[in-house]
């Protein structure tokens, strides 16, 4: 494996293998699989989970791991293409990136979105721009677009409940957030589910929509592995028979860029707050997913959070175990 980008980028067949690799390294640890190798870890946007992650993950397998981000005490990083670097920062991630992949094996990059240009990020320009100065293996910790280790962690979480592939009922709801966040995590865990063949009902007040680029991409796999997509702005029909929520914020497209706009659109929304009665048509052992990190009180109520249909701590930790298994493929441990 020379990247881990996209879920689109893998068969179905693929993505098992992978998650029956993560269980195995569960049950059966393989502490000198990755004896000295390293990877190199890129954080030009924050994280805990992501970044204590992959350092576990690493440290399980035998290998080992460093961390360079902006905010650390480096001479700051430079971004911009064609400036002249007469400000503070003393170094541009052109030359940068190069040398940090120099010294691992692989290299894990994670880099928000811009949210100025809503073109501009659909097209990974940001994200690409970093690839091209590599020649080592890459993981994509989060990109503009694109998260596909959460992506691969869900999978397994949703296989762990025994939820359904075909048949099973996956709501992607908009919450409310005081804040603009990026489109990252709807749209793949969108294309996640659909990938999976599962019937999703995308749940979104208006303005909320997800790019119809987006939407075409998981209705496309979506028809591949025997699912469906559709969208709703009633909560009450889209949970109906649903086998899970999946809560996340999201800016709203209809306003991309315009901070203004997205905020007064959003203003109004504070109900857009998963709550115990929107389980009411829901099936009974319905389960709540969130990435995290989550606000309580704004995403989702404590009962919820804190009740017996929340998962978001089995997700949590299963982001260990299927970056575990990704870096063992794309490292040289023996499968």
């Amino acid at each position: 494996m020379k990247a881990f980008n996209d879920l689109a980028d893998f068969s179905n067949e693929e993505i098992s293998a992978l998650l029956e690799l993560a269980d195995r390294l569960d049950s059966q640890p393989e502490p000198e699989a990755l004896r000295g190798k390293v990877l190199s870890l890129l954080f030009l946007s924050p994280s805990l989970r992501t970044l204590a992650s992959f350092q576990a993950a690493m440290t399980r397998l035998g290998g080992g791991s460093f961390v360079i981000s902006p905010d650390m005490s480096i001479h700051g990083l430079e971004t911009r293409p064609g400036i002249v670097m007469d400000g503070a920062a003393a170094e541009h991630i052109r030359e940068a990136v190069p040398v940090i992949a120099s010294y691992g094996d692989a290299i894990g990059i994670r880099a928000f979105a811009e949210r100025k240009n809503l073109e501009t990020d659909l097209a990974e320009t940001e994200f690409s721009a970093l690839i091209d100065l590599i020649h080592t293996p890459y993981i994509n910790m989060e990109s503009a677009m694109n998260h596909p280790c959460q992506n691969l962690a869900d999978w397994k979480t949703l296989d762990d409940l025994g939820v359904p592939a075909n048949g099973g009922k996956f709501v992607l709801s908009w919450a409310y957030h005081p804040k603009a966040l990026p489109l990252a995590v709807p749209s793949s865990t969108l294309h996640m589910a659909a990938k999976r063949g599962m019937d999703v009902t995308v749940l979104r007040p208006e303005g909320f929509a997800l790019p119809d680029v987006l939407m075409q991409k998981a209705s496309e796999a979506a028809a591949k592995s025997g699912g469906s997509i559709q969208e709703s702005d009633n909560r009450k029909e889209a949970m109906e028979d649903a086998h899970i929520i999946y809560a996340k914020s999201w800016s709203s497209t209809k306003y991309y860029g315009d901070k203004l706009g997205d905020q007064k659109a959003r203003e109004e929304l504070i109900d857009w707050c998963v709550d115990d009665p929107w389980f009411d048509n829901a099936q009974d052992d319905c389960r709540f997913m969130h990435c995290l990190p989550v606000r309580r009180g704004v995403v989702v109520s404590e009962p919820v959070l804190d009740g017996p249909r929340s998962v978001v701590i089995h997700e949590a930790r299963n982001r260990m175990l299927a970056q575990m298994a990704i870096l063992h493929q794309m490292l040289g441990g023996t499968s």
